[in-house]
């Protein structure tokens, strides 16, 4: 492997272990905001216990979403020094008004853990929205960044010297808005699925009691809803996408759907092996047209194919088989939470049966695995850029060794910590089981009461 192939191994790997707990970071204050939503309008305190027990787990998350993100931070400098000179004097922007957003985040999350049983139900609310927002705000200013790569504006290039910089315009590159949109639903929609995971495993245990039984499935309702909403606005924003890509990156889109002429009324291409040789797609299922609209908005629209680009700009091929299960996935997530709504409308009460909810039981895992899927073919899809048409990856690496050790004893750290995040969770739930909770709610009610 050459130094450059070994630096995207490396950073890519810090990547996708940091995505995950940062894109929960994310969805997972959403879902407690929601809890305290219904808690103030229904005055049910299970959703007051969901929030409680929640948070517990946002902290642990939080506690391995920063180290990781530090570290993706410094990495950025030692493996991009090219790309870093960019981002130093073009589209340091957003890194420096995430600073305020990681600190809106932190603050009011200090505040809703260590001052709830001090605020009342709607500061409560508050502080949770402001965590969110925070949170939010962090994960769009980063991913702008990344936008930027792929739509670069707000500068001039002069006999190889950076000129003219409008940090506003870098800043709202033209895929600005449409990224935005889309880190947030992705966000919600994981961090929805991943709840909903739990509640349906804990709904299908022998030994659940009623009162759990129903605690969980309140949970479960809850964030499929969250959830196939989320997931119905990351497919519309989809559509959008297809659209920002086929005017700002073409041989991007030629390669997700293997399209290697170029061709009016084009199809979709399902599955299937692109052949860069015969030029063509095998064992595909393919959709007349349907590529042309998503791309142009009209089914007799242009796409250009690869074919029209020197090889050396095509990305790999496999982002074909990346983005397909990408967005296979996110398709079933939007149609999946249909099924219990459609048994309550033909048996006229509220079905949850046992293969259903282990239906829901992979959610979580198949929603983190679409992030993964969807971060992996943004970033691979631009290759061989860094900065499209204007800074070759191999332009931006680092030229220093090592870096295959480095790549070793981080892949060992990534494990530990992924270990041992789990072994956390694991033991602060078995040891504040939800049945002590409810019980001690319940006593404090009685005494209340009394």
């Amino acid at each position: 492997m050459d130094h450059v192939l070994i630096a995207r191994s490396l950073f890519g790997m810090t990547m996708g272990f940091h995505i995950i707990f940062a894109t929960m970071g994310v969805g997972l204050p959403l879902m407690i905001m929601f809890a305290e939503i219904y808690y103030l309008r229904t005055g049910d305190s299970d959703y007051a216990t969901m929030a409680r027990r929640w948070t517990k787990g946002q902290g642990v998350l939080l506690g391995v979403a920063i180290p990781s993100g530090t570290i993706a931070a410094v990495q950025l400098s030692l493996l991009w020094p090219g790309f870093m000179k960019v981002v130093g004097e073009v589209i340091a922007l957003p890194f420096q008004i995430e600073i305020f957003a990681f600190f809106l985040e932190t603050l009011f999350l200090s505040i809703y853990v260590y001052a709830a049983d001090r605020l009342s139900p709607v500061m409560r609310l508050v502080s949770v929205f402001l965590v969110t927002l925070g949170a939010t705000a962090s994960a769009v200013l980063i991913t702008d960044v990344h936008t930027f790569e792929a739509t670069p504006q707000g500068f001039s290039v002069k006999n190889g010297v950076i000129t003219n910089v409008d940090p506003w315009a870098a800043f709202f590159n033209p895929g600005f808005f449409n990224s935005a949109l889309h880190v947030m639903f992705s966000a919600y929609m994981t961090g929805a699925f991943a709840i909903s995971s739990i509640a349906a495993y804990k709904m299908l245990k022998r030994n659940v009691s009623p009162k759990e039984y129903n605690f969980h499935q309140k949970a479960l309702l809850m964030t499929i809803l969250v959830g196939s909403i989320s997931s119905l606005l990351t497919a519309l924003n989809g559509h959008e996408s297809a659209k920002l890509l086929n005017t700002y990156n073409p041989e991007k889109l030629a390669a997700a759907e293997g399209l290697f002429r170029t061709t009016n009324y084009a199809p979709l291409a399902i599955g299937g092996v692109p052949d860069p040789i015969k030029g063509q797609i095998h064992y595909s299922i393919e959709l007349p047209g349907f590529l042309s609209y998503l791309a142009t908005g009209h089914f007799n629209g242009t796409v250009r194919g690869l074919y029209d680009f020197p090889r050396e700009w095509w990305p790999p091929l496999y982002v074909h088989t990346l983005f397909d299960a990408m967005v296979g996935i996110g398709s079933l997530l939007i149609f999946l939470p249909l099924v219990p709504w459609a048994l309550r409308k033909i048996f006229k009460k509220q079905l949850q049966p046992r293969w259903l909810l282990w239906c829901f039981v992979p959610s979580g895992i198949l929603s983190m695995l679409a992030t993964e899927f969807g971060w992996i073919f943004s970033c691979t899809g631009r290759q061989p850029w860094t900065i499209y048409k204007l800074q070759m990856t191999k332009e931006a690496a680092t030229t220093s060794g090592h870096v295959g050790l480095l790549f070793a004893l981080f892949l060992v750290m990534y494990a530990i910590l992924g270990i041992a995040t789990a072994l956390v969770l694991r033991y602060y739930f078995k040891r504040h089981p939800l049945k002590e909770e409810l019980s001690e709610r319940e006593t404090g009610s009685v005494v209340t009461s009394s």
